[in-house]
């Protein structure tokens, strides 16, 4: 099977252990700890593939729960697999679309055999259950590939909770059943909302089917930062150390460096290039909202200690004028320089595992990052 993944180093930090790993599939090699950009429909919005590549991501996820609605997983596998598809020949990882499914239209029944729901696109009504997942997920013939779960909202009981915890363990067997490809991997997902002892024997029971990797779920929802911390506190040195950990739908800045420092290696978030169309730009003092009027004869780049396209040729106030005034140039930018900022980042925290300085970059992240509440 072409996937492995290898801790390179561990670094202690105030109790916690980050570490340097490599993931190697047989689309490429993948550096953790690793930042994926969201491509939900087969493409990340404003910005080529080859962008992508340029400014040096090794690996994208894309939305199964989507591709299933349009065009369709049979197409896509016509079509030569996801890859061939939309021009992207790195690393891909699926998320299964149970995310989606509970967040996305009109579910009408769950049950252990799986979900019925109507498509968020006509109103049309569908049903995806552990082994439909891996049929999707096989099709679309992605490398990394997840188990189907339930995904239940914040704040939940601990009834509702446990249930579905109960159903992804459930969910999580069957897919493994039906997973049959040899050149995809498939990766488990740890549910328990905010109750510690759930996700606790959750992750136990997990571990006892042996997946090649371990993804937390159900975080990053609505909780305060704080309880989202504590649970990664509770589940991850229950995991093993030799199989790389995922933390699903994060990528606030100041949350990577907290999931780091505990052990996560990989992280998924829209939250770059939404905002990078929105007009929220990532800076090394925090986020500025580049529509505000204190930018409009401002003749400074964005970041000047940024070095992407857009920095290195535009100003603020051209940035504001482009926003302003909706054209399609503004998102492009903004996202770039998102993405840019993100892969820095990441290229950051690994230099300073490497040099045992995570302690001394984190704080000095701090001191200069203001954090703000995030734009969705």
């Amino acid at each position: 099977m072409p996937f492995s993944f290898k801790v390179i180093k561990e670094y202690c930090n105030s109790g916690h252990k980050a570490r340097l790993g490599l993931i190697k599939t047989s689309h490429g090699s993948i550096e953790t700890p690793v930042f994926m950009p969201v491509g939900t429909q087969a493409t990340v919005k404003g910005i080529l593939p080859k962008e992508i590549d340029d400014l040096g991501f090794s690996i994208i996820l894309c939305n199964a729960y989507h591709l299933f609605l349009r065009p369709g997983h049979k197409l896509v596998a016509e079509c030569g697999g996801l890859h061939k598809f939309m021009g992207w020949n790195k690393a891909i990882l699926t998320d299964s679309g149970g995310f989606q499914v509970f967040s996305l239209g009109k579910i009408n029944k769950v049950c252990d055999e799986g979900v019925t729901f109507q498509s968020y696109l006509d109103g049309s009504q569908h049903f995806i259950n552990p082994k439909m997942a891996m049929e999707i997920q096989t099709a679309l013939g992605s490398d990394i590939a997840m188990v189907f779960d339930q995904c239940i909202p914040y704040p939940s009981s601990r009834f509702e909770t446990q249930s579905a915890a109960d159903r992804t363990f459930k969910w999580a067997r069957e897919c493994q059943g039906y997973h049959n490809s040899l050149e995809q991997v498939l990766f488990g997902i740890i549910q328990g909302g905010l109750f510690p002892d759930i996700r606790k024997d959750n992750t136990l029971k997990l571990m006892e089917l042996d997946f090649p990797g371990y993804a937390l779920g159900g975080l990053s929802v609505g909780e305060p930062k704080h309880l989202m911390y504590e649970i990664l506190d509770s589940v991850i040195p229950l995991l093993p150390s030799q199989k790389p950990r995922y933390l699903m739908g994060v990528g606030a800045p100041e949350s990577i460096l907290e999931g780091v420092s505990r052990g996560i290696d990989m992280f998924d978030c829209v939250l770059p290039t939404r905002n990078g169309r929105n007009g929220c730009l990532l800076t090394t003092d925090g986020k500025i909202s580049i529509t505000n009027s204190r930018y409009k004869e401002d003749l400074r780049p964005l970041d000047s200690d940024c070095q992407c396209y857009t920095c290195q040729n535009f100003t603020r106030a051209y940035l504001r004028h482009l926003y302003l005034a909706k054209e399609m140039l503004a998102p492009i930018l903004g996202t770039i320089h998102n993405l840019y900022f993100m892969n820095q980042l990441m290229q950051k925290i690994r230099k300073a595992i490497s040099e045992n300085s995570l302690e001394s970059f984190t704080k000095d992240f701090y001191d200069h990052y203001l954090i703000q509440e995030e734009t969705l």
